[in-house]
């Protein structure tokens, strides 16, 4: 089953979200969000949208949606804002705590976007974010730039396809080292195994015939941020955690994994 993403457009429809000289944060968090996406579904990401055109929806019904998606990640989009016109500008993430896969992930990003000329502002916690708490999957919120910045203004504009790219490979490269996905060529044609390559590892959390058993160990590890999916075959619905090409790396997220209580087993 592909790794799936939530993208997410911030504000909407009645709420522009912040306004500087007649620019809305929601249309440019529109634009960005399906240019994201876009790249993420050329290089083999089942990408979903909180929204596609101008339209609203509460940050809870956002987090809804993505629950009942069964997307393994979510990604929103927004333009930062500060009480004095152009005194800050820069890039920042936010998530729910400081942790897991969602951190590694906000800390790529936040870096990608600093090669595109952005200063790197850093990652925040914001636990009290509702996009953020009532997601049951790893979760980031991406400031691109500040919007009463005219600098970040103008590298927006200037450097858009850039922009995306860089919040893309932030997400590929973080999902790529934890071995949820693979590496693809540019335009999205999977790069040709070795006639030599090596078996992939993955380590196990549970097998059931119930898909709600599985699907219950599936989500309560999420919760954790151990990035979770469930593979099906032979009657069962395995839950297993990453894809790793050396059983190195496999048993480093077991060592994780039996610390906070799982019994496991690699395979591959």
């Amino acid at each position: 089953m592909p790794y799936s993403i939530m993208m997410d457009s911030g504000h909407g429809g009645r709420d522009p979200g912040a306004v500087y000289k007649g620019r809305q944060e929601k249309d440019d968090t529109l634009r960005l969000a399906l240019a994201v996406g876009e790249i993420l579904q050329e290089r083999g990401v089942d990408v979903e949208y909180t929204r596609t055109t101008d339209i609203y929806e509460t940050p809870y019904e956002k987090a809804m949606e993505a629950n009942a998606s069964g997307a393994d990640l979510f990604i929103s989009i927004h333009r930062n804002s500060f009480p004095a016109d152009n005194e800050v500008s820069g890039v920042e993430s936010l998530v729910y705590d400081l942790s897991g896969l969602k951190l590694e992930i906000a800390e790529a990003i936040d870096e990608e976007l600093a090669t595109v000329g952005f200063a790197d502002l850093g990652v925040e916690a914001r636990p009290n974010l509702v996009v953020l708490k009532r997601t049951k999957m790893p979760a980031v919120l991406v400031e691109a730039g500040f919007i009463n910045s005219d600098a970040d203004n103008a590298l927006f504009d200037q450097n858009f396809d850039d922009i995306a790219l860089a919040i893309a490979e932030g997400i590929l490269d973080t999902l790529i080292r934890n071995g949820l996905v693979e590496e693809t060529r540019v335009n999205g044609e999977e790069e040709e195994p070795p006639e030599n390559a090596r078996p992939l590892y993955r380590v196990q959390a549970g097998a059931f015939r119930s898909g709600a058993y599985a699907q219950r160990l599936r989500n309560e590890l999420l919760e954790q941020d151990f990035p979770a999916y469930i593979r099906e075959g032979d009657g069962f619905q395995r839950v297993q955690v990453g894809e790793f090409g050396t059983l190195d790396q496999a048993a480093e997220m077991e060592k994780r994994l039996k610390r906070a209580g799982y019994p496991t087993v690699i395979v591959s």
